[in-house]
């Protein structure tokens, strides 16, 4: 345990040092992570033997019910509502038009069973939102016509079709007699439901205000999709679906701190992804991959260049799409993680196949992330598909725009110098608007001949600091007997990169001038800039 614990913690701590340069890099950094963990394996230099399927589909479900929550949270349902009806016909009927494709070419190029070729292209027939968004995100790729709205509304949600087709397979070449429309219908059904209903239910809580804290409100979201997962599970359900719905009804809702939300799930779903890569890189032992490697190449080329553009042109005509939008869809259609935990659900179901089901799809997935995503930026440009006005973050329910707006409180004190002069007068930053005045407990939508008088509190609206140029805030407490104590902030010593630029006293903050005294108990906030 303690050496699992150990491997876990040094993974993390690498794959966070190398972040800055891996997003530089035009090879998706999920594909990094897959060959870390080959490189940590038998075959590699660490050679640590693992083949534990059974835990690493229990981390990796779980990881996944994370990744599901937050892809629906994080979807703006306003931004993509141009283009949600394509996403939905696309992670549905896309998915089995292209499990569809893949059966008949594996069975008739490969000579397999018909149920064999199903079950491959029940596994490899969703696409992977981590590695598309990853790629558009890190080299800010905002597409026209709303393509990237379709692609992540398509690849957040295509996994439970997925999962629903790969579960018939199995029970199918398992020799199980089932209904399989009843089976869908629940799985659709009970997923659907649940997923509203809990969503509802903890977007109606979050609103009553009993967790006071936003610690105590994360702690509260991750228990809600833990239960909007595994309940219907329990009755046969989309506990996939139902997690992706609940995100998009709690991320679409009106929800203070959603930005702390969004933050905080991104960094732990973030984690999720690196360890469920490195551990299908760990699990997987690379001298097995020969006896699958021109299958699974020979596969994926049908799928990129067949399969899924046929399936996005079938989908997507009806609705007047440009060519391109049609190609940048087709080309995007990445496969990932989940594939490759499908394909570990088929090897602990017992499933007997031609080719070791584990070491094909990690291939597929292995040459679809490293061809697509790798020529992805240049397919965009090349298609003149890049949005140079846009912001691909828009299609986040975090999206905020590199202008972002604060609020600041002046307060208009007795001999002020503003006080009794109009608006127009006084000559502010032209980045500084006032944005309201509070006068005898009212707001004023102010003019340029509003006066200003004693008492009021002024609104000011502000562009944030960005945190560029590497500046950073620091706090030092004041303790009595300390050089800083009982002195005037002019006695200070303060360097042009090392300034107090603001003073904490009990539950007052104050904004210091040069006769500001420092009291035992004071926390002074230096804004510092580092070298």
């Amino acid at each position: 345990m303690t050496g699992t614990m150990l491997l876990v913690g040094a993974v993390i701590l690498i794959c966070i040092l190398l972040k800055k340069f891996l997003d530089k890099i035009p090879v998706p950094s999920l594909l990094i992570f897959i060959c870390l963990g080959m490189l940590f394996g038998e075959n590699g230099i660490i050679k640590i033997p693992f083949d534990d399927y059974n835990t690493v589909n229990t981390v990796c479900t779980v990881a996944l019910v994370f990744i599901m929550f937050y892809g629906g949270f994080s979807t703006n349902i306003k931004a993509a509502k141009p283009v949600i009806a394509q996403s939905a016909l696309m992670s549905t009927l896309g998915v089995v038009l292209t499990c569809g494709f893949v059966t008949v070419f594996a069975h008739f190029v490969f000579k397999l069973a018909i149920l064999e070729s199903f079950l491959i292209g029940a596994v490899i027939s969703s696409t992977d939102a981590a590695s598309v968004f990853g790629i558009l995100r890190s080299q800010k790729l905002a597409l026209k016509y709303n393509t990237d709205s379709l692609l992540e509304l398509e690849s957040g949600s295509n996994d439970p079709m997925s999962y629903m087709l790969t579960t018939v397979a199995i029970i199918l070449l398992s020799g199980e007699k089932i209904s399989v429309p009843l089976l869908l219908l629940e799985q659709l059904a009970f997923g659907i439901v649940c997923g509203v209903a809990i969503g509802y239910i903890a977007v109606k809580l979050l609103h009553l205000s009993l967790l006071p804290s936003q610690q105590s409100q994360t702690v509260f979201l991750i228990a809600i999709l833990i239960l909007s997962y595994s309940i219907p599970t329990l009755i046969n359900g989309n506990g996939y679906l139902s997690v992706y719905i609940c995100g998009i009804w709690i991320g679409n809702s009106k929800i203070a701190g959603k930005k702390y939300f969004v933050h905080f799930f991104d960094v732990l779903t973030n984690v999720a992804q690196v360890l469920i890569f490195f551990l299908l890189g760990l699990l997987v032992t690379p001298v097995n991959l020969s006896s699958v490697f021109l299958v699974a190449l020979v596969l994926v080329v049908f799928l990129t260049l067949v399969a899924r553009p046929l399936t996005s042109a079938v989908l997507l005509l009806p609705f007047r799409p440009k060519f391109g939008q049609i190609a940048v869809v087709s080309w995007a259609g990445f496969r990932g993680a989940a594939s490759i935990v499908f394909a570990i659900l088929a090897v602990l179901g017992g499933v007997e196949t031609t080719y070791n089901i584990f070491n094909l799809v990690f291939c597929m997935v292995l040459f679809s992330i490293f061809i697509q995503g790798s020529l992805l930026p240049t397919i965009v440009k090349k298609l003149s598909m890049i949005d140079y006005t846009a912001d691909v973050g828009r299609t986040f329910t975090d999206y905020e725009e590199d202008g972002d707006i604060h609020f600041i409180r002046l307060n208009i004190a007795e001999g002020h110098h503003w006080a009794g002069q109009s608006l127009y007068q006084i000559r502010l930053p032209q980045d500084l608007l006032v944005a309201g005045i509070i006068r005898d407990g009212k707001m004023i939508t102010p003019s340029g001949n509003t006066k200003l008088k004693c008492e009021d509190v002024l609104v000011l609206a502000a562009r944030s600091f960005d945190g560029k140029n590497n500046f950073t805030l620091q706090e030092v407490v004041v303790e009595r007997g300390q050089r800083f104590h009982n002195h005037k902030l002019s006695e200070i010593p303060q360097l042009e990169t090392n300034r107090v630029i603001l003073v904490k006293r009990g539950v007052d903050t104050l904004i210091p001038s040069g006769n500001t005294v420092i009291k035992a108990g004071d926390i002074l906030v230096f804004a510092k800039q580092e070298e």
